[in-house]
C-alpha cells in the first residue's frame, strides 16, 4: 500500500524484556538487535558496482552453521558499493525468505530465511556479512512494559449495548486489509464470496498473488478480532465489540504487508459494486498514505466518498504519525468519513485517567486544513487475535492465552469504532452513514486532551450513540471530491515495488496490476457487479511486493519518543512495516 499505515503498532516486546526511561539508550539497543526498522528497497545499480562487490570476502556467523532446518532470523550487512542495488534483498526473496527491516545504520537489513539458503545468500553479489539475529534483554529504570489488559469494550460502553441484546448479528463489516485467518473467534462468520464468471466460492476477495485468504502478515486478523471476535478460544475472555457481526475480508496485501494505493481503490470499488449482494453496512480502513494532495481531487478520497454515498459507514484510521500537527493520513483526511484517533485507556473502565499517546496523528489535514480526527477510541495495549504463522506472529512471538497478542495503534482504535457502528446498524437497520457519524460525535466524551485536533469531539460512548443521541446529520453541505487528481500523488512519499521479474516500481499512471490506470472509467462507471467483471480490475494479475522508499521503513522513529507519553512512562512498541498499517506489536 503505498503509504498505508495499517494504523496500528505492533511491538516486539515478545522477544525483548523492555524496561526503559531513556529513548536514546533504547534506540541503540533495538538497532543492535535489528529489532525495529523496515526495509527500504531500492532498485538499480551499475554493472561496475556489482563487479566491485563480488570481489570482497563474505563473513558468515559461525552460530549459523549448526542450524540445519527451519527458518532462521539473520542480519545481512552489504558492501558499500551494493548499498542501493537491491541484489541481496532480492536474493532473500528468491530463497523464500522475507526482508523484515532496513538497518541503514549498518548498511544492511534483517531477514527471515530458510536455514538451507545461507550458503546461496553468502554467494550473492553485494553481501559482506551474514550474522544470526540474536535476542537481547534490555534493562533500565522504568517499570516493565505494559501489563496484559483489555477493557476497551467497557471503557467505550459497548458491553452495555451487548447486554441490551445488540451484538452486531446480521451486520456485515467489510475489512480491506491483509486478510483474515479463519481462527475460532471469527470462523463461521467470514462471508463467502462468489465469482460470477468462474463460480469459485472463497472466504475473501483476494487481490494478492497468494493462493489463500489467510492473513500471512497478521494485521487484518488482529483488526477483525477487535471488530467481531467472539472469544471462542478464551471462553469469552477476549471479545470484540460486535461479537456476532459478519466479516467480509478484502485481502490486498500478502506476507510483506505491502500494497499499492491502486489496490485500495480497486478494493473500494469492489465493496461498492457488491454492497447490496452482501449487505455491506460498515467498512473498516485501518490504513493510509502520507499524500498531501487535496481531498477535493484525490481519487482515493473519491472512492471512499462513493462508498459513503452508497450507504456504507466508512471508518478510517487517523494514522500513527503524531504527535505533530498535519499528520492525518489519506483517506482519513476526507471530511465525509469517520476518522479515528487513539487514546490509552490504561486498563481501567473510567475515561478520567485516559492518556493521549504520542503516536496518534493530529490535525488539521495537510492539504485542506480540515479539523480531524473526528473521534478517538482506545488503541493502546489492545488484545486481539493472532494469525498463526504470519509474519507478525513469527517476528514477535509474544502470545496471550495461546490465540491472542497485544498491539497499539490507530488501526486498532478504528476497529473498535467499526464494531460500534455495527451495533448501531443492528439496533436501527435504516440508519444512514451521516446519522451514524453525527450520533458518535455528538455523544462523545471529553477525555485525554482538550485539543480538538488530537481527539476531535472526544472518546466514543457506544451506549449513548446507539440509544440516546440527539437528532441530526453530519456532513451537510460538504463539497465532494471530483477524483480527477493524480493517482501517483495519492501515493504520497512511498511507492510499491512489485515482485514481478523486473521488480517494477509502481508509479505514475500504473496500477498494482502493472496496467494503465483508467481514470475515465473510474469516474464515469456505475460501479456495479457487471462493470466490475468488465472493467479494468478483473482478470489481471495481482502482485506481491515491497514498499519502496527509505523514510517509510522507520528510519526517523517519529522524533525518538517511542510513541509514549512525554514522561516516558508508557511505551507502545516499535512500528513495524512503516506507517502503512498504523500499528505496532507488543
Amino acid at each position: 500500500m503505498t503509504v498505508f499505515s495499517i494504523l496500528d503498532r505492533m511491538t516486539g516486546a515478545g522477544t525483548t524484556n523492555l524496561h526503559r526511561r531513556s529513548g536514546a539508550a533504547f534506540l541503540a539497543a533495538c538497532m543492535a538487535v535489528a529489532s525495529f526498522a523496515l526495509p527500504s528497497l531500492r532498485a538499480g545499480g551499475s554493472t561496475g558496482a556489482a563487479s566491485a562487490v563480488r570481489a570482497a570476502a563474505v563473513s558468515v556467523d559461525s552460530a549459523l552453521t549448526g542450524i540445519r532446518s527451519g527458518l532462521v532470523r539473520i542480519i545481512v550487512q552489504k558492501q558499500p558499493a551494493a548499498a542501493h542495488t537491491g541484489q541481496p534483498e532480492r536474493a532473500v526473496r528468491r530463497a523464500g525468505g522475507t526482508v523484515t527491516r532496513d538497518l541503514s545504520i549498518i548498511n544492511g537489513f534483517s531477514a527471515t530465511v530458510p536455514a538451507g539458503s545461507i550458503g546461496t545468500l553468502a554467494g550473492t553479489a553485494g553481501v559482506r556479512v551474514i550474522s544470526l539475529d540474536h535476542k537481547v534483554n534490555v534493562q533500565a529504570n522504568s517499570p516493565q512494559s505494559s501489563p496484559v489488559r483489555s477493557v476497551y469494550r467497557r471503557s467505550v460502553r459497548a458491553d452495555l449495548v451487548n447486554y441490551a441484546g445488540y451484538t452486531g448479528k446480521g451486520v456485515t463489516v467489510a475489512l480491506i486489509d491483509t486478510g483474515v485467518s479463519a481462527v475460532p473467534d471469527v470462523a463461521g462468520r467470514l462471508v463467502n464470496v462468489t465469482d460470477d464468471l468462474t463460480g469459485a466460492v472463497t472466504p475473501c476477495v483476494n487481490m494478492t498473488n497468494e493462493s489463500t485468504c489467510d492473513d500471512s502478515f497478521g494485521h487484518g486478523t488482529f483488526v477483525a478480532g477487535l471488530i467481531a471476535g467472539n472469544g471462542a478460544a478464551s471462553n469469552g475472555n477476549w471479545k470484540g465489540v460486535a461479537p456476532a457481526a459478519d466479516i467480509l475480508s478484502v485481502k490486498i496485501a500478502g506476507r510483506s504487508g505491502a500494497a499499492d494505493v491502486s489496490s485500495v481503490i480497486a478494493a473500494l470499488q469492489w465493496v461498492v459494486s457488491f454492497r447490496d449482494r452482501y449487505d455491506i453496512r460498515v467498512l473498516n480502513l485501518s490504513l493510509g498514505t502520507d499524500s498531501t494532495q487535496s481531498y477535493m481531487v484525490d481519487p482515493l478520497n473519491y472512492a471512499v466518498e462513493r462508498a459513503w454515498s452508497a450507504g456504507i459507514v466508512v471508518v478510517v484510521s487517523a494514522s500513527n504519525r503524531g504527535p505533530a500537527p498535519r499528520t492525518i493520513s489519506k483517506p482519513g483526511d476526507d471530511p465525509f468519513v469517520i476518522t479515528v484517533g487513539a487514546v490509552d485507556d490504561r486498563g481501567t473502565n473510567s475515561i478520567n485517567d485516559d492518556l493521549l499517546p504520542n503516536f496518534t496523528s493530529h490535525g488539521p489535514t495537510a492539504a485542506d486544513g480540515l479539523a480531524k480526527p473526528d473521534i478517538v477510541a482506545p488503541g493502546a495495549h489492545m488484545v486481539s487475535l493472532r494469525a498463526p504463522g504470519s509474519a507478525v506472529d513469527t517476528e514477535f512471538p509474544n502470545y496471550i492465552d495461546g490465540s491472542y497478542r497485544k498491539g497499539s495503534g490507530t488501526s486498532f482504535s478504528t476497529g473498535v469504532v467499526s464494531g460500534v457502528a455495527a451495533l448501531m446498524v443492528q439496533q436501527n437497520p435504516n440508519i444512514v452513514p451521516d446519522r451514524v457519524k453525527f450520533a458518535l460525535t455528538s455523544t462523545a466524551r471529553s477525555a485525554a486532551s482538550t485539543d480538538v485536533m488530537a481527539v476531535g469531539s472526544g472518546e466514543i460512548d457506544a451506549y449513548r450513540a446507539t440509544f440516546s443521541a440527539p437528532p441530526g446529520l453530519a456532513n451537510q453541505g460538504v463539497p465532494r471530491s471530483t477524483g480527477t487528481g493524480s493517482l501517483d500523488a495519492s501515493r504520497g512519499s512511498v511507492q510499491f515495488q512489485a515482485d514481478d521479474p523486473l521488480s517494477t516500481v509502481v508509479q505514475g499512471m500504473m496500477t498494482a496490476q502493472l496496467l494503465l490506470w483508467d481514470p475515465v472509467g473510474f469516474l464515469t462507471g456505475d460501479w456495479t457487479g457487471g462493470q466490475w467483471y468488465g472493467g479494468q480490475w478483473y482478470g489481471g494479475q495481482w502482485y506481491g511486493g515491497q514498499w519502496y522508499g527509505g523514510q517509510w521503513y522507520g528510519g526517523q522513529w517519529y522524533g525518538g519518543q517511542w510513541y509514549g507519553q512525554l514522561d516516558g512512562g508508557q511505551w507502545y512498541g516499535g512500528q513495524w512495516y512503516g506507517s502503512a498499517w498504523y500499528g505496532s506489536w507488543e
